[in-house]
């Protein structure tokens, strides 16, 4: 995982609006007005606050009622989250493409918002970031170890005993996406709740801290799964942890309703990843 610090950054507006979060001189104010110098991230911001993954439906005008109804630093992750998108533009990848790759964790972002509400979450918990960033750590791996994570696919398609592509990047490199993605969350700042999720969702029961945000991100990467095949079968999606279903309190007639509203919620967000 050498160098991963130095392949990807955030773009600067990321740095400065998580800086002025743990900044107690600033002010909601300043922090909406850093956001509004960027017309697009704004847009895709209030877009995205006003979506039904955050309940809001068209109450949210400005970055300043984003603030003051999601909170700070749910904002601020939101925030991250997207510029996060741009952060990978640049990164060459001829294993899968940019639109499934997004449409994938799109689908896990909306998921974990409806897991996360369905359980009562904390207000502010960002399960919809940790949701689009579960698997960033996929792109680094496309782009730094293309011949080796081409291998894991291909061994993760063929494999006789279901062996799950992070556990066939184990094999091939001694580490998976997840544990590069911890890594480059670590690296950039996140939230310590979004590193769990993004380091420990393929296996949630490692978590010793964070475990209902790690649970969620979890069973929603499923979910998302069976949302772009179009299945109501868990059986065509990797396991769901018993006691990650337990702790979002879902169970098979939660699971059809959850695939139903995650694929209903994510169709009108998909244009503002991919054209990102």
């Amino acid at each position: 995982m050498a160098g991963v610090k130095d392949l990807v950054t955030l773009p600067d507006v990321a740095m400065r609006i998580a800086r002025m979060v743990n900044d107690p001189t600033a002010s909601a104010s300043d922090i909406g007005r850093e956001i509004g110098r960027d017309a697009a991230l704004t847009a895709r911001l209030l877009r995205i606050a006003n979506s039904p993954s955050f309940g809001q439906y068209g109450k949210i005008a400005t970055v300043s009622r984003a603030i003051t109804v999601l909170g700070v630093r749910q904002v601020r992750d939101l925030t991250v989250g997207l510029t996060a998108v741009r952060a990978f533009d640049g990164i060459s990848n001829e294993l899968v493409t940019m639109e499934s790759f997004w449409r994938h964790s799109l689908l896990c972002a909306v998921a974990a918002a409806h897991i996360a509400a369905h359980r009562g979450a904390e207000p502010g918990e960002s399960a919809f970031v940790a949701g689009l960033l579960h698997d960033i750590g996929q792109l680094v791996l496309f782009s730094r170890a293309q011949n080796e994570e081409r291998e894991a696919l291909l061994m993760s398609i063929d494999a006789s005993d279901d062996l799950a592509l992070y556990q066939c990047e184990q094999r091939v490199l001694g580490f998976d996406h997840a544990a590069v993605g911890w890594a480059l969350a670590r690296n950039w700042g996140l939230p310590p709740s979004l590193q769990a999720c993004i380091g420990m969702h393929h296996e949630p029961d490692r978590a010793q801290a964070f475990q209902s945000e790690v649970a969620t991100v979890h069973v929603a990467n499923s979910i998302a799964v069976l949302a772009e095949i179009d299945s109501r079968d868990p059986l065509d999606a990797a396991p769901m942890a018993a006691s990650a279903l337990n702790i979002c309190r879902l169970d098979a007639g939660n699971l059809t309703n959850l695939i139903l509203q995650t694929r209903e919620s994510a169709e009108e967000l998909l244009p503002l990843l991919v054209a990102a």
